[in-house]
């Protein structure tokens, strides 16, 4: 069994605090980390800060103290952590990835999605946070978390998001944005580190791409989470954290 620290990655518009759900249920030291943009960090007038280079350094840095250590990502830092595992091999002992995705490989769909995310930065920008709150609680892509997730659950992502500042998650989203950050899928078969793809059964898209990621990673175990979407580990805690036990206490 190992001893390492386990460091957690938010998704876009949380922050640790976010990862708490998933953070308790784990065992030994628990690292959760602000990316760019989140939390309570100061807001970045920079836009090289919120490159997924910038990012991947950021994480880097935080657990300089730690040498090596678990690292799981959910969303957005799933993407983050695939980085930091590609850079920094030899620090990171064991991936669980939480709906994540390598990159964007079609350019059609990529400029697609940066356009989608320039617009939707815009809109943060001058709509304020509690506009851009409601607007992403309504995501298709979390209607699994609306019928789930208590009223008082719904209520604390809610005031999460509100914590956000808008300049900062509109400059995460320009930088670090699916469509913005290069695909690294052809790098997948460098990860040497055992590697648990989680997905929410019922997220049947990332359940998909976790499958053709598996094929693509030596050490990969895909995960699915029954009665879970996209936000696996808040919509089912006890067997996300149960996955992710299984990939980094090994």
């Amino acid at each position: 069994m190992t001893d390492e620290t386990i460091v957690l990655l938010h998704g876009f518009t949380g922050s640790a605090a976010a990862m708490a759900p998933l953070a308790r249920r784990l065992p030994g030291e628990v690292l959760c980390l602000d990316l760019p943009g989140h939390g309570a960090g100061p807001v970045s007038d920079d836009p090289t800060d919120y490159t997924m280079a910038a990012a991947a350094a950021a994480v880097v840095s935080a657990a300089s103290h730690l040498g090596r250590f678990a690292l799981v990502g959910y969303s957005m830092g799933a993407r983050v952590a695939l980085h930091v595992a590609l850079a920094h091999s030899g620090r990171v002992a064991a991936l669980a990835l939480i709906g994540a995705r390598a990159g964007i490989d079609d350019p059609v769909e990529r400029a697609e999605r940066v356009a989608a995310d320039e617009a939707l930065a815009d809109r943060i920008e001058s709509e304020g946070i509690e506009w851009f709150a409601d607007h992403w609680a309504d995501q298709p892509l979390f209607a699994t978390q609306r019928r789930r997730l208590s009223a008082d659950q719904q209520a604390e992502l809610r005031v999460q998001r509100l914590a956000c500042d808008p300049r900062g998650l509109a400059r995460s989203l320009r930088g670090m944005g699916a469509g913005a950050v290069e695909p690294i899928g052809a790098g997948l078969g460098q990860l040497a580190m055992p590697c648990a793809l989680i997905a929410g059964a019922d997220d049947n898209r990332f359940a998909a791409i976790a499958r053709q990621m598996a094929a693509e990673i030596p050490q990969a175990e895909v995960c699915l989470i029954p009665s879970a979407g996209h936000a696996a580990h808040l919509e089912a805690p006890d067997a996300t954290a149960a996955a992710v036990i299984r990939c980094v206490l090994i």
